[in-house]
């Protein structure tokens, strides 16, 4: 079982997120990880991505240009 460290993570919450201690003992390690940004790393769109995108989603179909906004 690895250990907090409170003082971290209060200075954190308190300071950082500015969330009340009634709020911040609230809530589960898991939504306190999710607040401070764990597992927030997604990857960026690449011209690749973008291309499959335009691809799947196409702007015209059948020659008719689909500008529905």
């Amino acid at each position: 079982m690895r250990s907090f460290d409170w003082p971290v993570l209060m200075r954190a919450a308190f300071q950082g997120l500015r969330l009340s201690p009634e709020a911040f003992w609230a809530l589960t390690p898991a939504e306190f990880a999710l607040m401070l940004g764990e597992g927030a790393s997604a990857a960026p769109l690449t011209r690749g991505g973008l291309d499959d995108l335009l691809r799947m989603y196409p702007d015209e179909r059948n020659g008719v240009r689909d500008d529905r906004d």
